[in-house]
């Protein structure tokens, strides 16, 4: 496995960058976060992620870990295939991208050109821990007293509210005001619905 490659960039474009070292050109897809911390560079490290198929052998360049870990996360995902990890983090830049899943937002993920709603909870399902975990260094960063919110979400809907009004006036509540309890959620909510 191709860990990173060293060379003299030959060709830069949005998508691809060529990079010549000891006499070969190495064809890499980046995404556009990737090349605007290229351009107007002549040499170059580049971290790699190599994909093997049947068909094609691919890499896939960086100019940041971040990235890279973050397009290795997606890739893991069901359903995301690198370039779908690919425009994800040509859409939106890797700190972005993290906070969206960490925060539970399939909006922001949903506006990313190839990612609906399905393949948007997917990926916050299957990575919010994961991503948590490592911002917060062993403790999982999420929403603050998301239990909360789950359990005060659930008892609005069962009082006849719509269940997609409850939960932007709970996420407004949670933003404006951390550590709150249920029926403090619940009160809160009334008032806004």
């Amino acid at each position: 496995m191709i860990d990173y490659i060293k060379g003299v960039i030959t060709q830069v474009t949005p998508t691809f960058v060529v990079v010549e070292t000891s006499g070969t050109g190495y064809f890499i897809n980046i995404s556009l976060t990737t090349f605007s911390k290229l351009e107007n560079k002549t040499d170059v490290k580049i971290l790699v992620h190599e994909v093997i198929r049947e068909d094609a052998h691919l890499l896939y360049g960086f100019a940041d870990p971040q990235e890279r870990e973050i397009f290795r996360h997606l890739i893991s995902v069901t359903g995301v295939g690198a370039s779908t990890a690919r425009m994800m983090l040509s859409s939106l830049n890797p700190s972005e991208i993290e906070h969206a899943i960490i925060g539970s937002d399939v909006n922001i993920l949903k506006s990313i050109k190839g990612i609906g709603l399905k393949t948007a909870q997917r990926i916050i399902v299957d990575l919010r821990e994961k991503l948590g975990k490592q911002a917060g260094g062993g403790e999982i960063f999420a929403p603050a007293d998301n239990t909360n919110r789950e359990e005060a979400l659930s008892a609005l809907v069962m009082l006849g509210f719509a269940k997609s009004a409850v939960t932007k006036v709970l996420d407004k509540i949670v933003r404006e005001e951390k550590n709150l309890t249920v029926e403090d959620m619940i009160k809160k909510a009334l008032k806004n619905l």
